[in-house]
């Protein structure tokens, strides 16, 4: 026989239930609670570990701002996430610290950028760091870290810069850095690295800025950098590369920046420069470099600085050299050219350098030289440049430096020479002028 329960039981048996869900559910969000406070307190952990290596902070941001009394959440340099509350950045960034890295930095386990540079960080890297697998922004530069760049650094698959420019590394460019898939900032300047710039960082396709300079690397440019098709600044001046400017440079049509200077480089300077329209600045003085200035330079109307100085150049000043009318510093200085001037230098009326010192030029100083009004430092000295100095020279009031020094210069010293009232250096001597220097307004030169 079926046995109905009455109803006024059914109505008593959910006043048992509130009480339990309502443990149940404590005991949930204490659970969530307990987790969350247990990651904060992993992370504050990590944060003060670092602290306690730090042996000077003269303004004290971290003595001070870096306490167990406030959240970690709060303190200086510190960024967290919405969702989770865990450490996402530090950035200590010019805050004159010195101390090492501590290994409990690994432990941020959700940190994505990490940035101290500035300061004096010293010691080497721990390999505890592996562990910050969400890691896409590294900056150490202008610290004092000190051994090999670790190889552990190619398992960072997220990283999209790396910087560890003027520091104390030593040894070669890891391999492993080819690993980096989407790294696109790559800064390892200024430091004590050695060897060749290895293949493998050729698959890193997505770099953009790719900055060497300033160490000790030696052998070719390879032919291979032509992968790096998204570059905008190749920075590899300051080193022992030797051999020609490979022509695989001219298909890396979004470059901005070359900088190939105080190396022992020699050839010629490649044609295919010609095809990188887009370029801005181009180093390639202290070289070895022969053969004339390239024609194709004049498809260049981006430039704004150009320094060609201290090579074998030889030939007369391009023409084209007046299509580059956006040029702040011309500097074609310590090579052998030939010919006169130009008169087509009076097109770069934005210019504020012009370095055509130790030459062979020929010729009378142009007068379209008086159109440049916004120049500041004209280096004409050790060529064979004659007749008289154009009193067009009066025009450049933001002269700075006029340095005429050992040509065969005649005639009277120009009047107008008094007006150029931001002078700070006037070399005149070793020519064949006479008279004297008169001041109309104040000079350094007029006591």
């Amino acid at each position: 026989m079926m046995r109905l329960t009455p109803i006024s039981n059914l109505m008593e048996k959910p006043s048992f239930l509130p009480p339990f869900m309502f443990g149940l559910l404590f005991a949930t969000f204490g659970v969530i609670l307990s987790a969350k406070y247990s990651s904060i307190t992993v992370d504050q952990s990590a944060l003060l570990a670092l602290k306690s290596l730090i042996t000077h902070d003269p303004h004290n941001f971290l003595t001070t701002n870096w306490s167990t009394s406030t959240s970690v959440c709060s303190w200086i340099g510190v960024t967290c996430g919405s969702k989770h509350y865990r450490v996402t950045a530090l950035n200590l960034s010019s805050m004159d610290l010195t101390g090492t890295i501590s290994s409990q930095l690994g432990n941020l386990s959700f940190l994505a950028w990490l940035d101290i540079h500035q300061n004096s960080f010293l010691g080497s890297l721990p390999i505890e760091l592996t562990n910050l697998r969400r890691m896409k922004y590294l900056d150490f530069g202008n610290n004092s870290f000190n051994g090999e760049i670790p190889l552990w650094f190619g398992c960072f698959s997220k990283l999209q810069t790396l910087s560890l420019y003027l520091n104390n590394f030593i040894g070669v460019i890891p391999s492993t850095l080819g690993n980096l898939s989407k790294l696109e900032r790559l800064s390892l300047g200024g430091n004590q690295i050695t060897g060749g710039i290895p293949n493998s960082l050729f698959k890193c396709k997505e770099l953009k800025f790719l900055s060497l300079f300033n160490n000790s690397l030696e052998g070719s440019i390879p032919t291979e950098i032509e992968n790096l098709t998204l570059l905008k600044t190749l920075g590899l001046g300051i080193n022992h590369f030797k051999g020609k400017i490979p022509s695989t440079i001219g298909n890396l049509t979004t470059l901005e920046v070359i900088d190939l200077a105080y190396n022992n480089l020699s050839g010629e300077i490649p044609l295919v420069i010609g095809n990188l329209a887009s370029l801005q600045m181009l180093y390639l003085f202290n070289n070895r470099l022969i053969g004339e200035i390239p024609l194709v330079i004049g498809n260049l109307t981006s430039l704004r600085e150009l320094y060609l100085g201290n090579n074998k150049l030889t030939g007369k000043i391009p023409l084209v050299i007046g299509n580059l009318t956006s040029l702040l510093v011309l500097y074609l200085g310590n090579n052998t050219l030939t010919g006169e001037i130009p008169l087509v230098i009076g097109n770069l009326t934005s210019l504020q350098s012009l370095y055509l010192s130790y030459n062979k030029l020929t010729g009378e100083i142009p007068l379209v030289i008086g159109n440049l009004a916004s120049l500041q430092m004209l280096y004409l000295f050790n060529n064979r440049l004659t007749g008289e100095i154009p009193l067009v020279i009066g025009n450049l009031t933001s002269l700075r430096v006029l340095d005429l020094y050992n040509n065969k210069l005649t005639g009277e010293i120009p009047l107008v020479i008094g007006n150029l009232t931001s002078l700070r250096v006037l070399d005149l001597s070793n020519n064949k002028l006479t008279g004297i220097i008169s001041c109309f307004f104040y000079s350094p030169f007029c006591y």
